[in-house]
């Protein structure tokens, strides 16, 4: 369930967990640009992408290969 975002606290949390999610993207070699769009995709697995990078996939292809149809 989505977080209602006319409440302000939600939207700080909310706010900040898309702060952590690009964070650890860029530490894991994702482009920024790429780190931004995909912290904000919650339909996929922060943990899948990192376990696809940890297997030697490059991030764009492990991008690509969790993207939602």
């Amino acid at each position: 369930m989505e977080p209602r975002l006319d409440n302000p606290q939600a939207r700080e949390e909310s706010e900040r967990i898309t702060a952590w999610r690009r964070s650890v993207l860029l530490r894991a070699g994702f482009s920024a640009g790429l780190a931004d769009d995909l912290a904000h995709e919650t339909r996929i697995d922060l943990h899948d992408l990192l376990g696809l990078i940890d297997r030697g996939c490059p991030p764009d292809l492990a991008a690509r290969i969790l993207a939602p149809l």
